[in-house]
């Protein structure tokens, strides 16, 4: 599953999942933009690849993805810097404390939706003009388990994450006569140090890996592959699809 001279950015990618998969794509070849609101962790992510990855070609930009005017910047920035935008990896996402819905905040709500989902859309709004003229690409959606089997006390991430697969789904179905593929990736509860964010009186990191039938949590690397699979020629038939690294917690 070859990225070479494919130009890829992965957003959130300075930790966890975006992380591995900035990782990983560097190795199969492609130019990287590392995006994260933490500057530092960008940095660092790109020092990492570049440490390990022969020949590697990769930026660090710190941005917040929920500013239109920041997701463009660093949308423009990309292409200025390698040439094309081939692979919009939305990966950039933040977590919910268990929470009873009465005692979820307005503002608790509003920055999940605008993190989670929002980022999509804008992440969106402002590759696809440039997808659409050099004649295709790919969107990639880091949506959720929860999207489809919601946890008790996850109402505004459950919601932020059934709204990235509907999205992805309206994206397919909208930009498939340009040659966009648009997918989205449904990982499992994922060993990161943003997992016992989500935890609280009634769900704990155990009562999570017990629901997943292979016994586990899911690894980062886990969901880099899928991205890689999804963002390579390989995939190159598949569109709208939801994509569920869950190890069948879904079924």
């Amino acid at each position: 599953m070859t990225l070479d001279n494919k130009t890829a950015i992965i957003t959130g990618a300075g930790s966890g999942m975006g992380r591995a998969t900035a990782s990983l794509f560097a190795e199969r070849g492609a130019n990287v933009a590392v995006v994260d609101l933490n500057g530092d962790a960008a940095t660092e992510a790109v020092s990492n690849i570049e440490a390990t990855v022969t020949d590697a070609d990769a930026i660090a930009i710190t941005a917040d993805v929920s500013n239109s005017d920041e997701v463009a910047s660093f949308i423009q920035r990309t292409v200025k810097e390698f040439g094309s935008i081939d692979v919009l990896h939305n990966n950039a996402g933040i977590p919910q404390e268990s929470t009873p819905v009465e005692n979820v905040t307005e503002q608790t709500w509003n920055r999940i939706q605008d993190v989670n989902l929002k980022s999509a859309f804008l992440g969106a709004k402002h590759a696809v003009p440039y997808m659409r003229e050099q004649g295709g690409g790919v969107i990639l959606n880091t949506a959720s388990t929860a999207g489809i089997r919601p946890r008790t006390g996850l109402s505004a991430y459950a919601v932020s994450k059934g709204g990235m697969i509907t999205l992805t789904k309206q994206l397919a179905h909208e930009l498939a006569e340009d040659g966009i593929r648009v997918n989205a990736i449904c990982p499992v509860a994922t060993d990161t140090d943003m997992l016992p964010e989500f935890t609280g009186d009634n769900l704990s990191v155990n009562a999570m890996a017990e629901t997943i039938p292979l016994g586990r949590l899911a690894e980062p690397s886990d969901i880099a592959s899928a991205a890689a699979f999804l963002a390579s020629e390989e995939a190159s038939m598949v569109t709208g699809s939801v994509l569920e690294v869950d190890g069948g917690r879904d079924i």
